[in-house]
C-alpha cells in the first residue's frame, strides 16, 4: 500500500525529529487502515502495531503498550512457527515492558518480575534454538549459496539472544532492590545471565556472518560493561568471586571490542 508505506515514512521522520505525539497519531492511522484493510490475520498489521507500541513506549504509556504487544504476540502465535524469531522478539519486548512499569514493582507484588523472567526465558529459548538451527544448516551450505535474508536472520537471532540474557540480568538486579531479606546479597543469577550472555557470543562468534556484524558486537560489548559495572560494585564484589586480574581481563576485552566497532562506525556506549 503506497498510502501506508509514505505515512510510515512521516512517522519516522517524526521520531527522528522527537515528534513523537506526532508519530503516534500518524501511527495510529496507519494501523486503522490495516485492521480495516487486512484484519490481525495479517503480519502486515502485527508490525503497524508493534511499530506503535514501541513508540508509545517512549511517552510512557505503558498499559496500552502491553496490551498491543500481548495481541502481536498472540497473532504471531497464530501465524508464525512457535520457534520464528519474532516471536522471541516479541517476547523481549513484552518483557521489557513489565519491567518498566513502575506501578507494579513493589515489594508486596513480585508476580510481574516473573512473568517478565518467564517471558524472556522463552525468548532466550526460542533465540538460542534459531541459531543452532541456521549454523547447522549453514555448515551443509557453500557460504556463497546463503542468501542475505538468512544471513540477516541469524545476526538478528543472536543480537536478540543477548538482549535477552542482559535484560535477565537486570531484572535480576530489580528484584534484588525489592527484596528485604536477600538470599542471594552478591547478586549471583544477574552475574550468571550476563556471563552466560557472553558464553553465548563467544560461541556462535566463529560463525563469519556473526562476527562480523556490529549490531552483534555492540550487544556483546553492552554485556561486558554491565557485567564490569556489577563486580566493581561494592555490594557485589569479593575477593573469593573476582579477582583484580579477571576484572582487568573483561576491562580489556572492553577496549578491545571498542576499537573495532569504531573502526566499523558501529559503537555503542
Amino acid at each position: 500500500m503506497i498510502c501506508t508505506k509514505r505515512m510510515r515514512q512521516l512517522a519516522q521522520i517524526y521520531i527522528t525529529t522527537d515528534r513523537i505525539e506526532e508519530a503516534e497519531s500518524v501511527l495510529r492511522k496507519i494501523l486503522h487502515i490495516m485492521e480495516l484493510a487486512k484484519g490481525w490475520n495479517s503480519l502486515e498489521t502485527v508490525i503497524a502495531a508493534e511499530r506503535l507500541a514501541l513508540t508509545l513506549q517512549s511517552l510512557g504509556n505503558l498499559k496500552e503498550v502491553q496490551e498491543l504487544l500481548k495481541r502481536c504476540l498472540d497473532a504471531r502465535k497464530a501465524l508464525l512457527p512457535e520457534n520464528h524469531i519474532q516471536i522471541a522478539a516479541n517476547l523481549l519486548h513484552l518483557a521489557r515492558v513489565k519491567m518498566l512499569n513502575p506501578s507494579k514493582l513493589n515489594k508486596s507484588n513480585m508476580a510481574e518480575l516473573d512473568m517478565a523472567k518467564d517471558l524472556l526465558s522463552k525468548s532466550i529459548s526460542v533465540a538460542r534454538g534459531n541459531l543452532v538451527l541456521s549454523v547447522r544448516q549453514k555448515g551443509n551450505k557453500q557460504s556463497y549459496g546463503e542468501s542475505v535474508t538468512t544471513v540477516r536472520s541469524r545476526q538478528s537471532a543472536l543480537i536478540i539472544l543477548l538482549q535477552s540474557l542482559d535484560a535477565l540480568s537486570l531484572l535480576e538486579m530489580k528484584r534484588l532492590e525489592l527484596e528485604e531479606d536477600s538470599k542471594d546479597p552478591h547478586n549471583s543469577e544477574a552475574e550468571s545471565a550476563l556471563r552466560g550472555c557472553i558464553s553465548a557470543y563467544k560461541e556462535f562468534v566463529n560463525e563469519k556472518s556473526l562476527s562480523d556484524a556490529p549490531g552483534v558486537k555492540a550487544e556483546y560489548l553492552l554485556c561486558l560493561k554491565h557485567l564490569v559495572d556489577l563486580l566493581s560494585d561494592n555490594r557485589t564484589t569479593s575477593k573469593d568471586r573476582s579477582s583484580n586480574a579477571a576484572l582487568q581481563e573483561l576491562k580489556d576485552e572492553i577496549k578491545r571490542v571498542e576499537v573495532e566497532l569504531s573502526k566499523k562506525g558501529g559503537r555503542r556506549s
